[in-house]
């Protein structure tokens, strides 16, 4: 599954929980990742052991978390795994209905974190430029001492 980075995140939510969270956004962000991880890995785990009981609460988090940041998509994922694992507990039945959904969840998962940090925090996405400001320029060699 591949999405565009535009469609990865609904940017006026995310601007929006931004403003809201404020000076806490970023400590925020960096729970959302933490969790995710979790609950992803939580998912995988549960699919692997049959266990729709063991899918809900971690989708039903990744779900929620998800929207918070706009990653409308990632939403969209885990509240269909959540939607099948709470019917099949309901019906006393194996999640294998949600294989495909899982097999996508990480990657995705991957695709947009690394899109909310990049926007949280884009000097990290920056690489300095050899010789900038404050650098000295490496050498080539080429009649440089």
């Amino acid at each position: 599954m591949s999405f565009e980075g535009s469609t990865l995140v609904n940017w006026p939510a995310f601007s929006q929980a931004r403003a809201e969270l404020g000076a806490g956004f970023v400590r925020i962000l960096g729970y959302f990742r933490e969790d995710g991880v979790k609950s992803v890995a939580s998912i995988e785990a549960a699919m692997r052991s049959l266990s729709a009981a063991a899918m809900v609460i971690p989708a039903h988090t990744l779900k929620g978390e998800a929207r918070q940041f706009g990653a409308e998509p990632l939403a969209d994922l885990a509240e269909a795994i959540e939607t099948i694992a709470r019917d099949c507990v309901e019906m006393q039945d194996t999640p294998e209905e949600a294989l495909e959904h899982i097999v996508n969840l990480r990657p995705l998962f991957d695709q947009t974190l690394t899109l909310l940090e990049r926007e949280a925090n884009p000097i990290i996405a920056r690489k300095p430029v050899a010789g900038g400001f404050g650098r000295r320029a490496v050498p080539t060699g080429l009649g440089e001492h």
